[in-house]
């Protein structure tokens, strides 16, 4: 069930990042937030209630509550045309959870790879955090596509080999993730530049009034 959660959040982490770059109206964007905020919600509530005794299960489902959270708060704030600073400080308390369950999935659950992607997460929400939050403007189409880049292999892809039985977790497996993530961290940048060095070109050719 916890995949299924997963492929959806591929979803909405893609549209969040098009809108970031201004490709998505925030308020039309505020739907699949809204739905998918609720998904992961309802979610981890029927997990935790299923897990009984089993504290690793508990620990797993609870961490979903994050993403829940957050998208319900992007939606919500986006269709009210709220001010969006206080998603940028709860984005800081999730990046440092995101940091504890990377920690949990290296040395407790035997889940390397999954570590990588919340270190991978927690970069996203700690992005979140010092553009929305801080009001670091500059950072903000590098943070679009950080988020398009990442949404597909961290979500969609570990979700799909997880329900058709096909998902694997070594050292090995975690080291090429990782070495993949910080590529298509880098490439984030060299877009965000190439985007920032047209619109600039784009001024400086426009003619005075």
């Amino acid at each position: 069930m916890g995949n299924v959660g997963l492929l959806y959040v591929g979803a909405v982490l893609l549209v969040n990042g098009v809108m970031m770059l201004g490709g998505i109206p925030p308020r039309s964007a505020a739907v699949l937030n809204l739905f998918v905020g609720a998904l992961q919600c309802v979610t981890p509530t029927v997990l935790i209630l299923q897990a009984g005794k089993d504290t690793d299960a508990i620990l797993g489902a609870a961490g979903l509550f994050l993403f829940g959270f957050t998208y319900l708060y992007v939606g919500i704030v986006n269709l009210a045309g709220l001010e969006p600073e206080g998603i940028g400080w709860f984005s800081l308390f999730v990046a440092v959870a995101a940091v504890v369950y990377a920690g949990l999935n290296f040395a407790r659950l035997g889940d390397p790879v999954f570590g990588v992607i919340w270190l991978s997460w927690a970069f996203l929400w700690a992005l979140f955090f010092v553009v929305l939050g801080l009001g670091v403007t500059r950072l903000t189409r590098f943070t679009g596509w950080a988020v398009v880049l990442l949404s597909q292999p961290t979500c969609t892809v570990p979700a799909f080999l997880g329900m058709t039985g096909g998902y694997k977790s070594t050292g090995g497996l975690a080291l090429l993730a990782a070495v993949i993530l910080v590529v298509l961290v880098a490439l984030a940048a060299v877009l965000s530049r190439r985007g920032q060095d047209r619109a600039e070109a784009a001024s400086g050719s426009a003619v005075p009034a």
